[in-house]
């Protein structure tokens, strides 16, 4: 996906990220809080790049994900994924070819940490699910409004679908609704519940706990379950993708952003 030569963080400008490597942890920081953490097309290059760094460097053990502001991640920014983006300063290479992050998670082989300090919305969940374990803080909140919007969590459906029952699953997409931090955990997609002012000492702990282990065993047993995971995963994502663009050309599409950016019921025609 990336030319292994240009796999460094020197020199390197992150235009939505702070990226910081310590003691064996990279950690990475979502920094576009005034954009609620959505995700830009920038800012997912970034995290592939991130992440592919991990995969090689020798030095990182294990990863944080984490975010600036008072939203963890308020998903896509349709705007920006449909070229309506702004300028950046970034200077992280571009990936060679779509960047899936479903599939760059699946290809990752570093224990990684979602630090959840704030509210996430659909597309943050293909974080959270690419995650091997999420620490919320138990006062957040976690949703899947698309069909609200006239669209559908296609690929958030399939990495959901990593680490919950399928019928929890169809049943959070189609009803839309939003879930505390236990009833998420409840599902199987938060893993750790701390108070907020202990989230970050929970994550240290978990961290200390993790690198006691051996690195080569852990990276070995990603590499193993990642495998038994199949192969077909990659497809799945392509397919969903091209599915989420259909879904948005049609009228409840538009009628439901629409509605939504005017604060009001969409009036849905079923086209």
């Amino acid at each position: 996906m990336f030319n292994p030569q240009d796999l460094t963080l020197t020199d390197k400008t992150f235009a939505f990220l702070e990226v910081k490597e310590h003691g064996h942890v990279l950690t990475l920081t979502l920094n576009r809080p005034e954009k609620k953490n959505a995700l830009h097309p920038v800012m997912a290059n970034e995290i592939a790049f991130a992440l592919a760094y991990s995969n090689k460097s020798k030095d990182v053990w294990a990863v944080v994900i984490k975010a600036n502001g008072d939203v963890f991640c308020a998903g896509a920014d349709l705007k920006a994924f449909m070229g309506g983006g702004e300028e950046t300063n970034s200077t992280v290479p571009k990936a060679n070819g779509d960047i899936l992050l479903g599939e760059v998670f699946r290809t990752l082989r570093r224990p990684c940490i979602a630090q959840v300090e704030g509210d996430a919305f659909a597309g943050a969940f293909l974080l959270l699910c690419g995650c091997t374990h999420v620490v919320a803080a138990d006062d957040v909140h976690f949703g899947l409004p698309e069909v609200k919007r006239g669209l559908f969590p296609f690929q958030v459906m399939a990495s959901m679908m990593e680490v919950m029952p399928a019928r929890k699953v169809m049943d959070w997409c189609m009803r839309g609704n939003t879930l505390s931090t236990s009833a998420a955990a409840d599902l199987g997609l938060v893993t750790h519940i701390a108070p907020r002012q202990e989230v970050e000492a929970t994550v240290q702990k978990l961290l200390s706990e993790i690198l006691s282990n051996s690195p080569s065993a852990i990276r070995n047993g990603l590499e193993a379950y990642a495998h038994l995971r199949g192969e077909e995963a990659k497809k799945n994502h392509q397919y969903l993708i091209g599915m989420l663009m259909k879904t948005m050309q049609t009228k409840d599409a538009q009628e439901g952003i629409l509605a939504f950016k005017e604060k009001r019921q969409p009036k849905w025609t079923g086209k």
